[in-house]
């Protein structure tokens, strides 16, 4: 928070009413992705009758708390790296500010549209799709080509994850049905509950329905809680870049960066390529910068975005080296270029607990629409607990297993795609449609989004001049 105050003394007022908009924009699209994704969680404890709706909701805003502290920062710069190079590199221009006005915008309209109208969509494909859109007018208006405005390494790693993840939402949820059904021969297991609402499921299946809304809902702040914590990282680079380019975390920094700037610049220096002796050169500017330093407070400010950019450009040139390079040998490369690249990757802690508040309240209210569709509106009948449990508890694995891997998925689309499963292989029947409806959400929110995105940056550009 101290690096937030003193890059805030440094502005203008005008500035500091475009930082005060942006990074509240930024904390409402957790909120908004909060009651938004609610439903995924809560949706089978409730209508299991297993907890009331407002104990339900709050003990998913707890977990979906705690998941944000608890889950890391990978995936938020999975989000932060779709975007061009050019535009990351340039974090001081009005484009930068432009940019991330744009997709803000863009993101949290299409997520209140669709919520508003309780129709389940990705949010991660609505920020992801709004960050593409910016990437691509991006590249369009500085004559470099659409195709040039995109990361589209990164963009295909992410666009596989969301798109394969909702298949294994519908195939695993179905089959852990059937499994159950075999191995576990209660009748009572695979009907819908009793009309009486009083009637509790025995005391065992409310502990497994409660297990995975609580992982479900961890697994859900984890991993769009990055997300959120990669909004605020674009806007806080952009625009206090002087804040918050370099890590300014303790009091040793310059110390670490230029350790492992050194043992990256020796791993280099075995075995130099023509591209490997660029990168040395732009290493050893970065020692150059470092020397005589302690900590990274020490830069000056008028350095900082410098030294960052020349980090990341690095960073990014031997991220390609994956490919072509042998794979001992970019393992010796790869060690200290992580280690070095976390002095310009970073998330301060006023971030994460914000990004976790917003997330815990915004789960806590405005979820009925979209409980009632994932409950009611995908299958023909009611939702057994049996398929309550089997859709959760493949979301739950789902979406962790993509934490570790660090890489963004949808907690809707596996979720809502793991209760059609079980319809599936319950022979329910799924009304065709609402699954019609969802499907065309899912499809249109991509170029929706995207769309929106680029007529924001593209105007608000020309606005500039």
């Amino acid at each position: 928070m101290t690096d937030l105050l003193d890059a805030l003394g440094r502005l203008d007022a005008q500035s500091a009413l475009v930082l005060a908009i942006a990074l509240a924009i930024a904390f409402g699209f957790e909120v908004v992705n909060g009651f938004h994704d609610t439903a995924n969680a809560v949706t089978t404890v409730i209508y299991t009758r297993t907890l009331a709706a407002t104990p339900a909701v709050l003990f998913s805003g707890v977990c979906n708390f705690l998941g944000v502290l608890l889950g890391g920062t990978t995936i938020a710069f999975s989000i932060v790296h779709l975007l061009p190079v050019d535009l990351l590199i340039d974090a001081a221009s009005r484009s930068a500010v432009v940019m991330v006005l744009a997709l803000l915008i863009a993101g949290i309209s299409w997520n209140l549209l669709t919520w508003w109208f309780g129709i389940p969509v990705s949010s991660s494909h609505t920020l992801i799709g709004a960050i593409l859109g910016v990437g691509l007018a991006n590249g369009l208006m500085s004559g470099r080509g659409i195709g040039a405005g995109v990361n589209w390494e990164k963009a295909g790693e992410v666009a596989l994850a969301l798109l394969v993840s909702p298949l294994v939402g519908f195939l695993a949820a179905g089959a852990l049905l059937l499994a159950a059904k075999r191995h576990v021969p209660d009748p009572e297991l695979y009907e819908p509950p009793p009309e009486d609402a009083s009637v509790r499921p025995p005391r065992w299946i409310r502990a497994t329905l409660l297990a995975t809304c609580g992982g479900v809902s961890l697994a859900h702040g984890s991993n769009d809680g990055q997300k959120g914590m990669g909004l605020v990282m674009l806007v806080l680079i952009g625009l206090l870049p002087t804040g918050f380019a370099l890590n300014l975390d303790g009091d040793d920094g310059a110390d670490v960066a230029r350790a492992h700037a050194t043992e990256l610049r020796a791993a280099l220096a075995a075995d130099p390529s023509p591209t490997h002796r660029v990168e040395i050169g732009r290493l050893d500017e970065v020692l150059a910068r470092l020397d005589g330093k302690t900590s990274l407070r020490e830069v000056p400010h008028e350095e900082r975005i410098a030294l960052r950019n020349l980090i990341f450009t690095v960073d990014r040139a031997l991220e390609r080296d994956r490919e072509v390079v042998p794979a001992a040998r970019f393992a010796a490369i790869d060690a200290p270029r992580r280690k070095l690249r976390a002095s310009i990757e970073y998330v301060p802690g006023w971030v994460i607990l914000g990004v976790a508040l917003c997330l815990g309240v915004g789960t806590t209210f405005g979820y009925k629409r979209i409980v009632h569709t994932v409950a009611e509106k995908i299958g023909k009948s009611h939702l057994t607990y049996a398929q309550g449990a089997s859709a959760e508890v493949v979301a739950m694995a789902t979406i962790g297993a993509a934490d570790l891997i660090g890489l963004p998925v949808s907690t809707t689309q596996v979720l809502s795609s793991g209760v059609a499963g079980t319809m599936w292989a319950n022979r329910s029947g799924v009304q065709l449609a609402t699954a019609r409806n969802i499907a065309m959400a899912w499809l249109l929110t991509f170029p929706c989004s995207m769309l929106a995105s680029a007529w924001i940056f593209i105007c608000g550009r020309l606005a500039l001049g």
